[in-house]
């Protein structure tokens, strides 16, 4: 029997961005393959007739559905798209424990509970379904892409290869079997460090007060979760961060092995300033390089773009709302 576990859900607006008058908003509950209750807010468009295109959204990595994957969602709902933002598994209001946990396997498999739970709704056209991806979540997007054929479109937006970070560093600095090595004995130590304390020991969250010297990309991600911008009380980032064993398997698991046997449309959007440009760069490239289906991929560069000004947009409006709009219409 598959139940639902029974969430507290926050009923007022606590987002980021303000609450439009052009969609109908409403908290939603699924549950994916683990058993794991995740939580959403849905976006209809006002006065909406017969079955819609859909869109589900999650990210960034570290980030709840009252950030940035809202502004996306309800910005989409309002362009004619039936749309969630959810809560990943072990974050925000969705079920999970113990918390602060990621997987690449459960998470992938929390967008695929989210394509489930659009594919069975009476107001959805279960042919076209795509999906958003912001950060690491653009990583688990084209993952997904990969893995569920359901899936028509896919946006990853500013993304993450969280496989690749994890294992070899940022910039790949750490691209070494002895460095790995360092970083699987340190987390195996920690995990017996948890055991005997009785709690998991929390990474820490982006770091407050910012140092003076403090890199250009650490400097970005404070300005977005550690200000009035972008703050919120249930994002792990904004606060104290992942278990420090969080991410322990990402280690070993490379998500976007297959992301060249993807058949379905993908764009890859990522903004030129961004320090994690070089994680989008080279996933779009791996992913036409050999792909029968290359016609439908494309990378949308987006110039003078930082990483964070493609969560809600920054002081530019940086986010191609019309193009992502043009993508989906195409493809869905």
């Amino acid at each position: 029997m598959i139940k639902k576990e029974e969430l507290r859900l926050v009923q007022e607006w606590d987002k980021t961005c303000a609450n439009s008058e052009k969609v109908d908003h409403s908290k939603v509950t699924f549950v994916n393959r683990y058993g794991i209750t995740l939580a959403a807010d849905m976006y209809v468009p006002k006065d909406a007739e017969g079955k819609l295109p859909a869109i589900a959204v999650s990210g960034p990595f570290g980030a709840v559905k009252e950030q940035c994957s809202g502004l996306y969602a309800q910005t989409m709902a309002e362009r004619g798209f039936l749309t969630i933002a959810f809560d990943p598994s072990f974050t925000g209001e969705s079920g999970g424990q113990p918390r602060f946990m990621a997987s690449p396997d459960i998470n992938t498999e929390d967008f695929m509970a989210a394509v489930d739970f659009l594919s069975l709704n009476d107001k959805v056209d279960a042919e076209r379904i795509g999906i958003i991806g912001i950060c690491g979540w653009g990583g688990m997007a084209i993952n997904t892409a990969a893995l569920d054929t359901r899936v028509k479109a896919t946006v990853a937006s500013t993304m993450y290869d969280m496989t690749r970070v994890n294992a070899n560093g940022y910039f790949d600095s750490e691209d070494s079997e002895e460095q790995r090595y360092e970083k699987r004995a340190a987390m195996c130590a920690q995990r017996l460090a948890d055991l005997k304390a009785g709690e998991y020991a929390l990474g820490g969250g982006v770091v407050d007060p910012l140092p003076e010297d403090a890199p250009f990309f650490v400097a970005d991600y404070y300005d977005y979760y550690k200000t009035d911008r972008g703050y919120h009380a249930r994002s792990l980032n904004s606060n104290g961060g992942w278990n420090v064993i969080g991410c322990e398997s990402f280690m070993n698991q490379p998500i976007l092995k297959y992301s060249n046997e993807i058949r379905s449309a993908v764009m890859v959007m990522h903004g030129d300033k961004a320090h994690s440009f070089y994680f989008g760069k080279d996933a779009y490239d791996n992913m036409v390089n050999g792909n029968k289906y290359s016609d439908n991929k494309e990378l949308l560069v987006i110039e003078g773009a930082s990483h964070t000004d493609l969560y809600d947009g920054g002081e530019n409006e940086a986010i191609p709302f019309d193009r992502l709009q043009a993508f989906f219409e195409k493809y869905l």
